[in-house]
């Protein structure tokens, strides 16, 4: 097994039995991102030379015999993920120099950890988009297929996985994308209950919606990351007071009793959807059997205010993008017009320069739904919807433990297929945005293959700081489920 096919869990066991070394592995990674990326575009920055150093002083580490799990390990960053010293860009033209003098919370983290942050990694401009279309760079592609997207806005991140570049990678997911993204690209991705994990330092979309979390090779995988990453943060004020379990321990529940006495729910409404392609029905039926075959009780359950997830959705968060996005002005950081003759002109050019498209559309959006005379016609009534979509989750988990439904309707669509049909592109996040509406954890686990041999996952969601029963779930449908190739071949 060549070094850039091991796994989180496999390369950590062998640096502690001294068998590699981080700068082996390290090295073995960034030779494939030299070599392949460039048919890929998943990263925006390389950081070599630190991540050298890094893996150099986590051998140490290392060879003292007291290191953590993931000490040693390479990993990618989202580039809206703040790293002292290298560039933070969102995917943006307003950022595209931008180096921040701090760590972000979760980087801390990982830096104590001991993991070797080997670079940052392409995405939607300031994580707004559901394909990695709308980076202000260059488009990540799928490492299945290059012709088609690798799903959004952490694209990068889950490309970057899938093609063996990083060990691991940390994404964003405001209304799926992590777990959608993880789905195009056969990987694990979990959005962990909001305010599981710090959110100082992440340069925020909507502040009510964003959460940070893991994309890797597998479900075990996942739990590693979880276990570092997570925890109360007193510099983030959404953090919350909540103790982490070891989370690989729901690994171990599965071992012990499948998924014995686990009541899985499906939700009538979501196969009311129009457009589910045949092959995302057919391997979600094929997964829903592997659960009941493997104890789980399954049942119907209904979650009434569905329907409405992907218009409230697409007024809250613009709403708070309007609100997070007015702070780039041209006047602190960031880019600056230097053309304009007055405040605010220079205010107007730098906006109009530094952001793109899908961007401009949202912050109008946005700004429109909060005007006076339209707040509560628009943003009042959309936040009463998401109060009832957190009601419905509350109301189907007396009845069960976790929701089963497909990630998206549709398996990864060719580049350029969709950019001139937004609502086809909202609607392309229709199953993930409900567990950001409720602020409920999700994990998007690879479950088989469209006939043209583009990966689909299937999605789990549970009760808030539940992520336990979506590992023990989606750690069973992995071993159970045979999905052929474990990675592209580039």
């Amino acid at each position: 097994m060549e070094l850039y096919e091991l796994s989180l869990e496999q390369a950590s066991d062998l640096m502690k039995k001294g068998e590699i070394t981080s700068v082996e592995l390290t090295r073995a990674l960034l030779d494939r991102i030299g070599r392949y990326d460039d048919q890929i575009r998943a990263f925006i920055t390389v950081d070599e030379a630190n991540a050298l150093e890094q893996a150099r002083q986590a051998d140490e580490r290392l060879a003292q015999g007291n290191a953590p799990a993931g000490c040693g390990i390479p990993i990618a960053l989202k580039d809206l993920i703040c790293t002292q010293g290298v560039k933070t860009t969102c995917g943006s033209k307003i950022l595209e120099n931008f180096i921040p003098q701090y760590d972000a919370t979760v980087v801390s983290k990982l830096r104590d950890a001991g993991a070797v942050m080997i670079g940052k990694l392409n995405m939607d401009e300031f994580a707004m988009g559901s394909s990695n279309e709308n980076s202000a760079f260059f488009q990540t592609r799928n490492p299945w297929n290059t012709a088609h997207v690798p799903g959004g806005s952490s694209g990068g991140s889950a490309a970057a996985v899938a093609s063996r570049f990083c060990s691991a990678a940390l994404g964003s997911d405001t209304g799926g994308s992590i777990r959608q993204p993880g789905s195009h690209c056969g990987v694990v991705g979990l959005k962990p209950t909001y305010g599981r994990v710090s959110r100082f330092g992440l340069v925020s979309y909507a502040s009510s919606l964003d959460q940070i979390g893991p994309i890797t090779r597998n479900v075990k995988d996942a739990a590693i990351m979880m276990n570092m990453i997570c925890g109360h943060d007193p510099k983030d004020s959404t953090s919350a007071k909540v103790d982490a379990p070891d989370f690989t321990t729901a690994l171990g529940e599965y071992d012990t009793h499948g998924l014995k006495g686990m009541t899985i729910g499906i939700p009538r409404e979501y196969f009311e959807v129009e457009g589910i392609d045949p092959d995302v029905a057919s391997t979600f039926e094929q997964a829903k059997h592997v659960l009941e075959d493997l104890g789980a009780r399954v049942i119907d359950i209904s979650l009434p205010h569905a329907k409405y997830v992907v218009a409230a959705y697409y007024i809250i968060a613009p709403c708070e993008a309007s609100a997070n996005l007015a702070r780039f002005d041209g006047v602190r950081y960031g880019l600056r017009d230097t053309s304009s003759n007055d405040l605010i002109d220079m205010y107007r050019q730098t906006k109009s320069k530094g952001f793109g498209q899908e961007v401009q559309n949202r912050i109008i959006i946005g700004t429109y739904a909060l005007s006076a005379g339209y707040y509560d016609a628009y943003y009042g009534r959309a936040s009463k919807v998401r109060t009832l979509i957190m009601g419905d989750f509350n109301s189907a988990f007396e009845s069960c433990d976790v929701v089963l439904s497909p990630v998206a309707p549709t398996p990864a669509f060719k580049l350029g297929e969709n950019t001139d049909d937004p609502l086809t592109m909202y609607l392309s996040d229709i199953f993930t945005l409900s567990a950001n509406m409720a602020g409920i954890p999700g994990i998007s686990v690879p479950a088989g293959f469209s006939s043209n041999r583009l990966p689909i996952g299937v999605q789990l969601m549970a009760r808030r700081f539940d992520e336990m029963s979506l590992l023990r779930a989606g750690y069973g449908l992995e071993k159970t489920m045979a999905l052929g190739p474990a990675f592209p071949t580039l």
